[in-house]
């Protein structure tokens, strides 16, 4: 059974940083591009960070970009996202999605969520 499991969410003030985890279990992680998507409450679901499954391209919302790193340890089938210079506009909850191809059917599973909240 596949299971991806957020980790290290937490409040935090405007300014600060914080490192998410996803720990993937009973998948072929190195098979699966991953990304981190966020919720805020009464807004629409946001991509903010993916990366491929060799770990070697990643993108980034421009909300993001510069204060964001997507990471993963294929080894340890583990992805990261490292926040620097929070904005209170951050808060929100914090999803991975991973991404593979089984033939033509296209695989996705998520997580359940890590909330993160800035603020002073």
């Amino acid at each position: 059974q596949v299971k991806l499991t957020e980790s290290g969410g937490a409040v935090v003030q405007p300014g600060g940083s914080l490192r998410l985890e996803c720990a993937a279990f009973g998948l072929a992680f190195n098979r699966y591009s991953m990304n981190w998507h966020r919720q805020a409450p009464g807004k629409e679901r946001e991509l903010v960070a993916t990366i491929d499954s060799f770990g070697h391209t990643s993108t980034y919302a421009d909300s993001v970009q510069g204060r964001f790193a997507v990471s993963r340890d294929n080894f340890m089938a583990i992805l990261y996202l490292q926040m620097s210079r929070l904005k209170p506009e951050d808060t929100a909850m914090y999803y991975c999605h991973a991404v593979g191809w089984d033939g033509d059917t296209r695989l996705d599973y998520w997580g359940q969520g890590t909330q993160v909240t800035v603020s002073s």
